[in-house]
């Protein structure tokens, strides 16, 4: 599918005028790198239209970052817990300004998400927010564990009923030729049993979200004929559109999976609209061509206004942890206003250099945690991904080199203070547990080898 045919298409929803007026700033308020914060211009989100004509909002809000005690991340902390004060401060903003659908898993956050989401959710008229959570039965799939699951998704949201209810993230096939949709979600009997549940009315809208193989996708759409998927969640950004096989070879392109839900009509919910935040925080040169061109705007909001482009999206998900990310996402989408044919072939250029620039697709979701030798998969990962944007990985040539030497010396030295020493890439054995989990298909010992060599280059080099 072309996305140029989508080029005089917009919007596909009405924009309503409930949001609040600008100026709503709050204390505490942390500051977000690749964001702008401030004053909300007065006017209204842009809303999309689902299955059963329930409004949404084009702006969703993803529960997979939230903020927690003391700052940092769970990573930094795993005994920290979620600050709720500031989750109750960004829920209530998104709301007054038109937010309506908020994402969670009971996977999310090590376990916290759904929770803090309900108490967050609870203190504002049902009618005012929808939740979508999932059956994210990774690790144990079995009729118990799933039902479990599924129950106590409705005890720590505080509901009687589930507004968007996914199969979580399917689409790998085992080496005896199961594939992970069957063994999840068939032949457990979960799929007939959420089946009934929507019919019984405490699961409203009931779809999937998919990584991994394209014969995998292929074969869960056409059972739309079958199933009558209410909406399906994927993958898509301006870099995906083209280039995702292209980043890993397992991944398909978000052309191709956008192309075949719209030929059938199926709303389609983004994630990673960002890329893991990487599209928010483009290395410099990258930037400089997109602030150029509209100073005023943030790089978060070019990735947002692409995905406004396509009707067939209902909601676009940003994992937000401070409110500066949803006072400039809200700005974004109030209204979504369409980019014209040159900046749409900017972000084109943009995402061309991008994608052959060789950083690690990690979107830091932390699937692949908690690796069982202590290693901090996504801090690495990440760690290595802002050392090259930041010209911090040395390029080939000899030591005597000044910027060589400069590049080693500002690796090494970060690389200790970012990840502890018994977590870093040197501590992986290959035992390949973490590549069943990682949605983004990342050969994550592979990774880590590259990682480890360039490492101990770089130290060889210093003698």
């Amino acid at each position: 599918m072309d996305r140029r045919n989508f080029l005089k298409v917009m919007a596909g929803g009405a924009v309503a005028g409930a949001a609040v007026a600008a100026g709503c700033k709050h204390p505490n308020s942390q500051k977000a790198e690749g964001y702008q914060a401030g004053e909300v211009p007065v006017g209204g989100m842009t809303y999309r239209t689902d299955k059963h004509g329930q409004q949404v909002s084009l702006l969703g809000f993803g529960m997979m970052r939230l903020p927690v005690e003391g700052g940092g991340s769970l990573r930094d902390n795993p005994d920290a817990r979620l600050d709720q004060e500031q989750i109750n401060r960004m829920v209530d903003y998104a709301i007054e300004h038109g937010v309506n659908y908020f994402d969670t898993a009971p996977v999310y956050m090590r376990g916290m998400s759904e929770e803090a989401t309900g108490i967050a959710l609870k203190r504002h008229p049902r009618e005012k927010w929808m939740i979508a959570t999932k059956m994210s039965n990774f690790r144990n799939w079995s009729p118990e564990a799933s039902l479990k699951m599924y129950r106590e998704s409705f005890e720590k949201l505080q509901v009687d009923h589930i507004d968007y209810y996914l199969l979580h993230s399917f689409g790998g096939v085992d080496p005896d030729g199961t594939s992970d949709f069957e063994k999840r979600f068939v032949d457990n009997g979960m799929l007939d049993f959420l089946l009934k549940e929507r019919e019984a009315g405490r699961i409203r809208n009931l779809g999937w979200s998919f990584h991994g193989l394209q014969s995998e996708f292929d074969k869960v759409v056409a059972l739309d004929d079958r199933y009558h998927w209410d909406f399906a969640q994927i993958q898509m950004n301006y870099v995906d559109w083209h280039y995702a096989h292209e980043i890993e070879e397992e991944n398909v392109n978000a052309n191709y999976l956008y192309g075949e839900l719209d030929r059938r009509g199926i709303p389609i919910v983004i994630m990673e609209p960002l890329l893991g935040g990487r599209l928010a925080t483009l290395n410099e040169p990258l930037a400089k061509r997109l602030k150029e061109r509209e100073p005023d705007r943030s790089l978060a909001s070019w990735a947002f206004r692409y995905l406004g482009m396509f009707p067939r999206i209902m909601t676009s998900l940003s994992g937000m942890s401070a409110l500066e990310h949803v006072e400039d996402n809200v700005r974004s989408h109030c209204p979504c206003a369409p980019l014209a044919d040159d900046q749409m072939a900017l972000l084109d250029r943009v995402a061309d250099e991008y994608a052959h620039f060789p950083v690690i697709p990690c979107t830091t979701c932390q699937y692949c945690m908690p690796c069982p030798y202590g290693l901090d998969i996504p801090g690495i990962f990440s760690f290595y991904n802002k050392s090259l944007s930041e010209g911090n990985i040395a390029s080939e040539g000899t030591v005597e080199q000044k910027e060589y030497r400069r590049a080693r010396r500002a690796f090494l030295t970060t690389y200790d203070k970012s990840i502890e020493r018994l977590r870093q890439a040197d501590h992986c054995i290959g035992c390949g547990e973490c590549l069943k989990h990682c949605p983004q298909g990342i050969k994550i010992p592979e990774k880590m080898r590259m990682i480890e060599d360039y490492t101990n280059k770089l130290k060889d080099s210093l003698v």
